[in-house]
């Protein structure tokens, strides 16, 4: 019997056929009926990494699997001691970022941040999707961290680790709050979605934007809406982040069209028009990043390519290992983004091509750093007590 573990060791070499590796994970049970899971990206839902046991699914003969509940999306109140998470990674443009939630409903196949949710004793796969974590309390943990002596300014990054504007924000709002806490102290902010919902807060992005305090990051994978809709089955269309970066830019609000990820085979051929759409949306610059497979995503990206590409899995992930070292993923900084090797060159130069020729990223404005005033608001005084 084949488990997690073959799959993200990548037990299904090049040399073997789609039809073998599909036979194989069907034959392992750990693959959640399509009732159960419909309208998520994941088609497995293993246990944590760091769990004792791990459990299938079996029929006992008597029909009773199809008694089994869909997932269906819940969260969880989490309360945490501190909301701003730091890095010293070299690879990346922030050193520290926050996230309201934890796991994304959007449900994104190729997420880097899933396996996360092993740290929570929970799947990276559908769990990760429907078992979420607000964080209510995030915007007066910010305001109080905010206010501490010796607090250095740095652009704070949103969106790094979990999708701020996720379905459940509609409801929960802490986004809108913690943008509300970094308004009314001038600090400044850089957001990563794939979710319309963001047009929502131009009335506090707008002005911050105005004094250099806010840029925004749509990332738009893809103009087919059909492979979106596979990829990323509850995010917003292609076609409504186009028309969010355009509202954005509209509003005076520096944009960025972001590809992420870049996947060989499946919609690196989009690149161009990819770039071409988000300038034409008002995007004032481009940027994309490589597939990444880390850990758990390996094995869920697979099973997705082999129950919706199969026709394309050998080839697919061929390239991704021959940018990776002949691995599914390389960790190195200065290659977990970009990748390495012929393909991975290719891949940006065109990128890098078609963002010259379009004139993006001519110029790269900092954020403003100048204008911060700690906050005194009702956090600050709560934590002194």
């Amino acid at each position: 019997m084949t488990d997690l573990s073959d799959l993200r060791q990548g037990a299904f070499a090049p040399a073997h056929t789609a039809d073998m590796a599909e036979a194989m994970i069907a034959g392992t049970g750990l693959r959640i009926d399509i009732d159960r899971r419909r309208g998520r990206g994941a088609g497995l839902n293993t246990a944590g990494r760091f769990e004792p046991l791990s459990r299938e699914a079996e029929d006992d003969g008597w029909n009773s699997l199809e008694d089994l509940p869909p997932f269906k999306t819940e969260v969880q109140v989490e309360k945490p001691r501190s909301v701003i998470s730091r890095n010293d990674s070299p690879d990346i443009p922030f050193d520290r970022s926050i996230n309201p939630y934890r796991g994304c409903e959007h449900g994104c196949i190729y997420c880097f941040a899933r396996p996360t949710h092993a740290y929570m004793g929970l799947s990276a796969g559908l769990d990760f999707e429907a078992k979420l974590f607000a964080k209510p309390d995030a915007a007066r943990l910010l305001e109080r961290e905010l206010a501490k002596p010796g607090y250095k300014v740095r652009p704070i990054a949103i969106g790094t680790n979990t999708d701020p504007y996720q379905p459940i924000e509609k409801e929960w709002r802490i986004m809108r709050q913690v943008l509300e806490v970094l308004e009314a102290c001038n600090h400044p902010v850089m957001i990563v979605t794939k979710s319309a919902m963001v047009t929502r807060d131009i009335d506090i992005l707008g002005p911050m934007a105005e004094k250099g305090l806010a840029k925004v990051g749509l990332s738009v994978t893809t103009l087919d809406r059909k492979l979106a809709r596979l990829m990323e089955p509850r995010a917003s269309t292609p076609s409504k982040r186009l028309e969010a970066i355009r509202i954005l830019s509209e509003a005076g609000i520096p944009t960025t069209a972001m590809m992420a990820p870049i996947i060989p085979a499946l919609n690196d051929h989009e690149i161009e028009r990819v770039l071409e759409s988000g300038k034409a949306a008002g995007a004032s610059s481009a940027s994309y990043v490589l597939l990444r497979l880390p850990l758990e995503v390996s094995p869920l990206f697979r099973d997705w390519l082999l129950r919706n590409y199969p026709d394309r899995y050998r080839h697919v992930m061929s390239l991704v290992r021959s940018m990776r070292g002949g691995k599914d993923y390389d960790a190195d900084f200065g290659k977990r983004m970009k990748g390495a090797g012929p393909y991975a060159w290719q891949i940006g130069r065109r990128f890098e091509l078609a963002a010259k020729r379009l004139e993006l990223n001519l110029s790269k404005r900092p954020l403003n750093c100048d204008l911060f005033v700690p906050p005194l608001g009702s956090g600050v005084q709560l934590s002194l007590l």
